[in-house]
């Protein structure tokens, strides 16, 4: 019997909540999808680097150029991190059994957290001085830029737009690099006291 539940125990990974030591490969047909789906990327972080790389304006007011912008500068250096991430992740994905060990799904799990947070921190500071360049300040007596340089302005929300839809790809890798990482752990055993007291008090 001892045997028995050893064996038993190395098949479920020993104690709950345990990682299992099996690691299963994964189909081709999954891999295939995951590899599409984080080379999606790649070209929406390229179409909206190039474009906010591309964004100046000049006219009677002046000149104006994204690179004015700490936040514009932010989301191309946002942008061509993904971009870099998202092609090299995608061949890892693709080799077979790249993705089946432990360190690997922990680094994928852990780096789609980081650029999600990151492109999206890049959006959101971006759009946020296009409202600004859109509507102005009253309270501060700032008064709309965009009037003055729409051209700037309309490919910078180009580029910003482009942005979200990075963001809701990295959400989506980041949602199945968790669900790969956290389905390879075994649901915490239930103790049963009243049966371990019971046993406790019939030896004695």
């Amino acid at each position: 019997m001892e045997k028995s539940n050893d064996h038993d125990k190395a098949n479920h990974g020993g104690s709950g909540g345990g990682a299992t030591e099996k690691w299963e490969e994964t189909s081709p047909g999954i891999r295939t999808a995951e590899t599409m789906l984080r080379l999606a990327p790649v070209g929406l972080c390229v179409a909206a680097l190039v474009v906010m790389l591309k964004d100046s304006e000049s006219n009677e007011f002046g000149s104006i150029s994204y690179s004015n912008l700490t936040a514009f500068r932010y989301l191309v250096h946002a942008n061509g991190i993904c971009a870099g991430y998202s092609l090299l992740s995608a061949a890892i994905a693709a080799m077979p059994r790249s993705s089946s060990t432990m360190p690997r799904v922990w680094t994928f799990f852990c780096l789609d957290q980081l650029l999600t947070y990151l492109v999206l921190a890049a959006g959101a500071v971006s759009a946020e001085v296009l409202y600004l360049a859109y509507n102005g300040d009253s309270a501060i007596t700032w008064s709309d830029a965009c009037s003055s340089y729409g051209s700037f302005c309309h490919r910078a929300t180009a580029s910003v737009i482009i942005t979200f839809f990075v963001v809701c790809f990295y959400i989506l890798l980041s949602l199945i690099s968790s669900y790969k990482l956290f389905t390879r752990f075994d649901p915490p055993s239930i103790v049963d006291s009243d049966k371990t007291l019971e046993v406790a008090v019939f030896g004695s």
